[in-house]
């Protein structure tokens, strides 16, 4: 498949929601879901710490955290921001996730990193769900924290899995912008990013793997 930039995506879905009628919830709903089946396919038997931030990459992991779950998965989810700042189609499946009563837990704006080490260092896997395509410009706190955490425990045998692209990984030119997300496989949706065929950037993403949201072919290749 041709990799698009993040312009690119961003129409993609802009048009299959104003143009084609396909509502935002449905399209997370299919790329988390997408995530979760990935996920049990290469092998993953948890338990599984899935790390969200305030935008839609954060809504993709509620709902992996729900799907997880459904399939009997020891999950917890650490929410990196307020629950106020979630908007959109992601804060629909948060309240899912609160209403639920589901293993969710808040970070500070400063989180601790002694206590994050311990909370991911119990996990088989992390899903990195912190920041998306639209990422620009230096990565800041919590993020920093985050990811190094993430990272150290990496290092020491914890699976980690990105969900779209590595968190601190620039879309269009697979530079990292700071602290970057070392994945094992990324789950990115609709198409490869362009920054994924950058020399280097293999390193943050490992193994690629496409999956399919339910957007027409005609659209992605640029028909409709």
């Amino acid at each position: 498949m041709t990799p698009l930039s993040r312009d690119a995506v961003r129409d993609i879905d802009r048009r299959a929601i104003a143009e084609l009628g396909l509502p935002g919830v449905v399209l997370m709903e299919n790329a988390g879901r997408g995530a979760a089946e990935l996920l049990l396919r290469l092998g993953m038997r948890g338990p599984v710490v899935i790390c969200c931030g305030k935008g839609n990459n954060g809504g993709d992991g509620f709902v992996i955290a729900r799907h997880l779950d459904l399939h009997g998965v020891a999950t917890r989810v650490l929410l990196f921001c307020e629950p106020a700042d979630v908007t959109g189609d992601a804060a629909i499946n948060l309240r899912v996730l609160q209403a639920a009563k589901f293993d969710l837990r808040l970070l500070s704006a400063t989180p601790d990193a002694t206590e994050l080490a311990r909370e991911l260092a119990a996990a088989d896997w992390i899903v990195d769900a912190l920041l998306g395509t639209g990422t620009r410009g230096d990565i800041r706190e919590p993020y920093v924290t985050a990811i190094n955490a993430i990272n150290a425990v990496h290092a020491r045998g914890v699976k980690v899995f990105a969900v779209d692209l590595p968190s601190g990984l620039d879309c269009d030119t697979g530079h990292p912008l700071g602290p970057c997300v070392e994945a094992d496989h990324t789950a990115t949706f609709v198409a490869p990013k362009l920054g994924f065929v950058a020399p280097g950037a293999s390193k943050f993403t490992g193994q690629v793997h496409v999956i399919d949201i339910g957007v027409p072919r005609t659209l992605v290749d640029g028909g409709v």
